[in-house]
């Protein structure tokens, strides 16, 4: 379909990349525009493998959500979700274990009208208007609350958003917060771009998606700055890994070499 039988929104600026375009564009999507291929194609450019980065985290969301959902997880919590795909939260968790409640988050206009549209007619799914910085606002909305019950166990999945947070946001200091707000038996997912096996990959990479953001600040990570964001929590095996390494399906996926730079990871808040 061309860019002109889509028919975006007239308040939709087409000509400027959006983030979740470009990641619908990676999982070989349709809901993308020229500009966000050509910035696309860009990163690409740099590091190929981004492609595969996408279709690995999609993957391992898929895992993580039967794995805690085996555990009696039946509340999930989606911070900072991209356009839908195929096998979303919902979809997955809700197949398992009908009636399972799942609330998506996004700040990006373009996604919470694509979502939506998709979860009208679900009663047990909705989307709400929030991000991880301000994670008091968002465990208060109206909506949120409505489906999750704050004095059960919540699983919380933030798979994409925090790889393009910088420090000076102290996004530490926002996940800490939201542990904080969740009850004893609660997770916190994380997945996060990491650039230990790829440095000189970092600074091209980095300046694309500032340029895109209108950020100056550098927000690329470590696997050892990453593993910040679980603290005080218990982390479950593996630990944070590279994804293709977390509970795989088939085991002969993690042999042969590291190719592509994403790590995973699930905690559990304990008992104090």
């Amino acid at each position: 379909m061309s860019d002109a039988a889509r028919r975006p929104p007239a308040s939709l600026d087409t000509t400027v990349p959006n983030i979740a375009r470009m990641n619908d564009y990676f999982l070989g999507g349709k809901d993308n525009f020229a500009a966000d291929r050509e910035a696309a194609d860009r990163v690409l450019a740099i590091a190929p493998e981004i492609k595969a980065m996408a279709k690995e985290a999609q993957a391992f969301l898929g895992r993580v959500v039967r794995y805690l959902v085996e555990r009696g997880l039946t509340q999930f919590l989606a911070v900072g979700w991209g356009l839908p795909t195929q096998q979303n939260v919902h979809q997955v968790a809700q197949s398992l274990v009908p009636g399972t409640r799942v609330v998506y988050v996004a700040d990006d206009p373009i996604v919470l009208s694509h979502a939506r549209a998709l979860l009208a007619t679900n009663p047990d799914t909705a989307v709400v208007e929030g991000d991880v910085l301000h994670p008091g606002e968002l465990l208060a909305d109206p909506e949120l609350r409505k489906l999750i019950d704050l004095n059960r166990p919540v699983a919380v999945l933030i798979t994409s958003a925090l790889q393009f947070i910088p420090d000076e946001d102290d996004p530490f200091k926002s996940v800490a917060l939201l542990r904080d707000s969740l009850p004893v038996g609660s997770h916190l997912v994380i997945a996060h771009a990491v650039f230990d096996m790829r440095p000189e990959a970092a600074g091209p990479i980095v300046d694309i998606y500032r340029q895109i953001l209108n950020r100056t600040e550098d927000a690329s990570r470590t696997r050892k700055q990453v593993l910040r964001f679980f603290d005080g929590l218990e982390l479950v095996d593996p630990g944070l890994v590279y994804l293709r390494h977390w509970h795989p399906d088939n085991p002969l996926t993690v042999q042969g070499p590291e190719k592509t730079w994403t790590v995973g990871g699930v905690a559990r808040k304990a008992e104090d």
